[in-house]
Formats: structure tokens, C-alpha cells, sequence
């Protein structure tokens, strides 16, 4: 009996250390679900800011829709290069020789191979202290104690291994929102009615509505002679494409195309005569609604998208004869040569801190909630939505006019939920703003952001939604990252971050301009102060008295400034200088601080200086910058309001 019970014990010692070991655990600060274009971004500014980082990973590439979906063409931001974006495509313009080499379609200012940008990734991500990237890792559930997420369960590919990650802080930076669907954060899906939203763009009811996917494909030219024409896919049928390009075109019915073929392909013609093939209306787009399917059914259903960009391959080849047209060899470690994931145009979105809507982009500086004051991210790209191929789908958003944009932090911070940051489409937006923050390099731009704040939030051992707005965009603004969308003081000029700064507190507000493909907004930095929108504008920092005056000049700038001075040192019973400068300034003595100003003047490079002269904003915005520092001596919460 006894020799029974010790085979007893020893055979549940040895599956219990069996079940250790096929259970691996690890800690880190900051986890990173996904690499898509928000994860590959987040994960590199997480370790960049000097903390511990794991991306977890379920292909072998990194970049989601820009690189293994073969979306490898930025829509949007060409005027706007910020941040990891903006490194990004310095690094293709590097591979390729210039800016002229990548400009080959129509589509986009910036085309490439997918191969390419997902090497430049790895290559950014093995040159990065702190950062581990994990791959074939599968999401399989969220870890939550006590209302907060911990972690995150996965599995490895192939060996199905259960793997355990717990981090201080989890990015949700899937495709879909897989994470903040497991762990129960509320969010929304589809189209909101306009009593929600009162956008006054979608008149119809709420609905689960998502938009078009696409299997996009990247085709290779063999040339003439070759023919890599596809076997007849079943249900093929050349009508189904009628009206993709004005050289199949028999149905009147059908709005007619304005290209034909050659130009058709050439929306998306990469370097080394490759094509991407991601042609909206009558060609790839296919509607499926897959996003609260489980991982297996959603497979089954992706087939059909896949079999829609066959249908279409077809086509190209044997009705437009463009035989010599066949599946890129060179692009993906597929055996049907297809990307590695399907571009999703929609997800979840998560009910975020804030609800980013059409009026914060339309009018941001005139409605009552100034989300603009904390913007993270910005684009400049039109409310561009896919619906061609749902019927049930209203057909009213496929190009809607606003002026370029910053994206507010807390729209990446879930309402009730400790322990999780929101990236990629699943931040807190409308169904109609998600039409324009969806796209590559905004994408890329919201993960640095989420990086920015998890990495401060780890540092600091608090929760996301305590992270100082200020904090996060000064990170930003020191890592060549935009926080307000100015067109006219690009990243280059000498006082783009006194620009950038005194723009995010309202003192001297932009204006928007749509302009179409690439909308703007002007800071107009050359334009002269004016004195009536100043005395409204800056009121949140300081009551300033009212003048007949239409001039604002120097000379009263710098009574302003020492006046804020001496009520900011009363206010906080300070006696030292305001700021620990490089320069000290004295606020005291205006003889002095004029002097002072004088000389820091030629080392701006400000050119002419007198007292007595109008000020430009440009002037008055580093100026302000540069002494009383209006960005940092009043902090702002996440509705954009003035802490006092």
C-alpha cells in the first residue's frame, strides 16, 4: 500500500513539473500585444524611454497592416514626417536613394516593397536597449486581478506552449482589440446614430456595419512573354469586376471608371515593378464582418477575402491581359505567395477617458471641450471609408473634407480599466473619425504615443489615466514627434518646438483648412499677434487688460511676461526664479529682462528688434516659450481644461 501511494505521489510530482514546464512565465514593464504598426511603434519608444519591453507576436513579421497586410503605401502625413513615422521613411528613402525612388504610384507619395519595411522594423527593433520581440506568440486571454489587467496568456507556435507575460502596463495593439475584448472593456462596433454623436454625417441608426476588407496582393512583373496566368478560380465571373477600369466597362448602371487599366495598376506600382493590389469599388474589397468572431471561424471566413483577390488576380491577367502579372515570389514566406494578414479598415473601439468626433477635427479650437490641448498624434489624411461592397452599408463616407489634426491622449486610456493602453484602430474614436485615424502612419504615430505613456506610467508606478498630459507630449516633442498638425512650421524650423508647445496651450490658436488629399493647418507664423483674439486666448493663463490698440508690441509682450511671473511666484510663494533656465531671467527689473530678451533675440535668429515694434506669432510664441514657459507652468487634464 505504501509503494502504491509513493508511484502515486511521484507519477503527480512528475505532471506537476511537466505542467511547470509546459507553463514558461515571464515579467516585464510594458507588453506589447501585437506588431502591428501601432506595436512595432509603441514597443520601440517603451524601450527607447529606457524601460523593459516585450512585443508579443503571433507571425514572423513586424508592422501589421504597412508590411505583413501589404499595405505598403502611406496614405496621408507626407507634409507632417513625425516621429518613428518619419524615421521610418528616412530609413526607405535611404534603402531606395531618395524621395523620387519611392514616389512610383499614384496612390501615395511613399511606396515600397513589404519586405523592405518590415526588415527596416527589425532592424529598429534589434538596435533597441530593452526591447524583446517574441514571435508566433498567439493572444490567448487577458490577466486580470481586481479590475486590473496584469498580463497576458499566449501560446507558441508550433509547440502550442503556454506562455505567461505579466507587465505593469499592457498595450492592446492587435488588429482587432482582442485584448480589450477578453478582458471585458466596454467599446463600440460599427455605426453610431447621429443622436449619439450629433455629427450630423451618418443619419441612420446605430448599427454593427464595419467596413470593407481587403486581401491585398502583391504582384510582380516577369515580363513580356511570361505568362503567370492563374488557374480559373471557381465562380469566376468577368462581370463582377465590370467598371474597376474603363477597359471592361459594359454596365451603364455602374458609375464609370475614370482610369483604365494600366493606370489602375499604377495606383499602387512599387519600386522594382511590383504591384499593389488594393483597388477599392469593383475590384478587391470584399465586406465581411469578422471582428467578434473567435481566431478559427474568422480563418474559415478570410478565405473568401482571399478568394475575392484571386477573382480579381484573374481578371488582370486573362481579361485585361496582363498575363505577365503574377504573385510576387521575392514578398511573403507564404506557400500561396498572399500576405500574411488581411487589411482590416475597422475594429473594436474601446470607450475611451474621451470620444474623439468629427467636431474636434472640423472645428478644434472653437468647441467647448479644447481636446486639441492634448493631442499625441496628428494626420492630415480625408474621412475615407470602404462600403462599396455592403448594400445594407450607407454610401455617404467614401471622401469627407477636414482640415489636418492632432489625435487627444485619452482616446488611448480606457474609462474604467487599470493596467491597459489602447493603440492601433482601437482607440477611442467615432465609426466616422475612425475613417481617417485607421491609416499607416497615424497608426504608427498612436503607438509611439501609447509607448510614451506606458513606459512614463511603468517608470512612475502609476496608473495611465495619472500620467501627466504634459508629460507625455514633451516625450513626444523630444522624440521629433508632432503634437499639433502644423503645416507651416515644419519639423526642420529652428523653433518648431516653441511652436508646437505654445500651439498645444491655446495662447495662439491655428486654423484649419481642408484642402482635400492632404488637408492642412496654419500656425501662420509670420502674421502679427493680434490683439483681440490674445485677449480671449490667453485669459486661462492670465487676465490681460484691454486695449484700443490693435498692435501687440514687444514691449507690452514683456510687461505680460513679468507680470505672469511675479503672479505665478506669488501664487506658489516662490522666491527663486520661475524655471530653472540656462539664462536667468529677471522678471523684476524690465531694463534687465529687456536686455536679456535683446540678446537671447540674436541667438534665436530673430532678426530686427525694437521695443516699440508689432510682434509676429512666431516671435510672441518663442518668446513666451523661452521665459515663462506657458506649456509646463499650467497643466491640462484630459479634456483639454486648464488645471488651476
Amino acid at each position: 500500500m505504501l509503494n502504491k501511494f509513493r508511484l502515486l505521489l511521484c507519477l503527480f510530482a512528475c505532471l506537476f513539473i511537466q505542467t511547470i514546464r509546459a507553463q514558461k512565465i515571464l515579467k516585464t514593464d510594458v507588453l506589447v500585444v501585437g506588431a502591428s504598426a501601432s506595436g512595432i511603434a509603441a514597443g520601440i519608444q517603451s524601450a527607447r524611454m529606457g524601460v523593459p519591453t516585450i512585443i508579443a507576436e503571433p507571425s514572423s513579421w513586424l508592422g501589421g497592416m504597412i508590411t505583413a497586410a501589404g499595405v505598403c503605401a502611406f496614405d496621408g502625413n507626407h507634409n507632417l514626417p513625425s516621429g518613428i513615422f518619419g524615421e521610418f521613411r528616412a530609413a526607405l528613402y535611404k534603402v531606395y536613394g531618395g524621395p523620387s525612388k519611392v514616389a512610383t504610384g499614384w496612390v501615395s507619395n511613399t511606396l515600397f516593397e513589404p519586405h523592405v519595411g518590415d526588415s527596416i522594423f527589425k532592424t529598429m527593433a534589434a538596435s533597441t536597449k530593452n526591447l524583446t520581440v517574441k514571435y508566433q506568440l498567439h493572444f490567448q486571454k487577458t490577466i486580470v486581478n481586481n479590475g486590473v489587467i496584469k498580463g497576458a496568456e499566449f501560446t507558441q507556435s508550433p509547440t502550442n506552449e503556454k506562455l505567461i507575460i505579466y507587465a505593469k502596463q499592457v498595450i492592446d495593439a492587435t488588429e482587432l482589440g482582442d485584448v480589450l475584448a477578453s478582458a471585458k472593456v466596454p467599446y463600440d462596433l460599427g455605426m453610431e446614430s447621429n443622436e449619439i454623436t450629433r455629427e450630423n454625417v451618418h443619419k441612420g441608426p446605430s448599427n454593427k456595419i464595419v467596413q470593407d476588407i481587403t486581401y491585398v496582393a502583391i504582384l510582380k512583373d516577369y515580363g513580356a512573354g511570361k505568362d503567370c496566368t492563374i488557374v480559373r478560380p471557381p465562380n469566376y465571373d468577368p462581370a463582377e469586376f465590370d467598371g474597376a477600369c474603363t477597359d471592361y466597362y459594359f454596365d451603364k448602371a455602374k458609375q464609370k471608371p475614370s482610369v483604365d487599366a494600366q493606370k489602375m495598376l499604377n495606383y499602387g506600382k512599387l519600386p522594382n515593378n511590383k504591384y499593389m493590389i488594393n483597388w477599392p469599388g469593383y475590384g478587391n474589397d470584399l465586406y465581411l464582418n469578422v471582428v467578434e468572431m473567435k481566431e478559427a471561424e474568422r480563418n474559415k471566413e478570410l478565405i473568401k477575402a482571399k478568394e475575392q483577390t484571386l477573382r480579381f488576380i484573374y481578371f488582370i491577367q486573362h481579361q485585361l491581359g496582363f498575363k505577365h502579372f503574377g504573385l510576387a515570389d521575392d514578398e511573403y514566406p507564404t506557400k500561396d505567395r498572399f500576405p500574411l494578414i488581411p487589411y482590416h479598415r475597422e475594429s473594436r473601439r474601446v470607450k475611451g477617458l474621451v470620444r474623439m468626433d468629427i467636431h474636434h477635427i472640423a472645428k478644434p479650437f472653437q468647441i467647448e471641450m479644447p481636446l486639441y490641448r492634448t493631442g499625441i498624434a496628428v494626420g492630415d489624411y480625408p474621412i475615407d471609408h470602404h462600403h462599396k461592397k455592403n448594400p445594407e452599408a450607407p454610401q455617404h463616407l467614401d471622401f469627407y473634407g477636414v482640415p489636418s489634426f492632432n489625435i487627444p491622449l485619452g482616446v488611448l486610456i480606457p474609462a474604467n480599466t487599470k493596467g491597459l493602453i489602447i493603440a492601433e484602430k482601437s482607440i477611442s474614436v467615432s465609426n466616422v473619425v475612425n475613417g481617417t485615424t485607421r491609416l499607416q502612419a497615424i497608426a504608427l504615430l498612436i503607438g509611439q504615443a501609447a509607448g510614451t505613456l506606458a513606459a512614463t506610467a511603468a517608470k512612475e508606478n502609476i496608473s495611465a489615466e495619472k500620467v501627466a498630459v504634459r508629460k507625455v507630449q514633451a516625450a513626444l516633442l523630444a522624440s521629433n514627434a508632432y503634437i499639433m498638425p502644423y503645416f507651416d512650421v515644419p519639423l526642420t524650423h529652428p523653433h518648431f518646438d516653441a511652436v508646437q508647445k505654445i500651439g498645444a496651450t491655446g495662447i495662439l490658436k491655428g486654423q484649419g483648412v481642408p484642402t482635400g488629399w492632404a488637408n492642412r493647418t496654419y500656425f501662420h507664423p509670420d502674421s502679427l499677434v493680434k490683439r483681440n483674439e490674445l485677449l480671449k486666448d490667453i485669459s486661462p493663463y492670465y487676465a490681460l487688460k484691454a486695449d484700443t490698440q490693435k498692435k501687440f508690441q514687444l514691449s507690452e509682450a514683456i510687461d505680460l511676461i513679468m507680470e505672469m511671473a511675479k503672479a505665478h511666484q506669488q501664487s506658489n510663494r516662490q522666491k527663486a526664479p520661475l524655471f530653472n533656465n540656462s539664462t536667468t531671467w529677471n522678471y523684476s527689473n524690465k531694463q534687465i529682462f529687456t536686455e536679456q530678451i535683446k540678446t537671447a533675440w540674436v541667438k534665436w535668429k530673430l532678426g530686427y528688434f525694437n521695443e516699440n515694434m508689432p510682434l509676429t506669432r512666431l516671435e510672441f510664441a518663442k518668446l513666451l516659450d523661452a521665459t515663462i514657459h506657458p506649456f509646463e507652468l499650467k497643466q491640462v487634464d484630459h479634456q483639454g481644461k486648464i488645471i488651476e
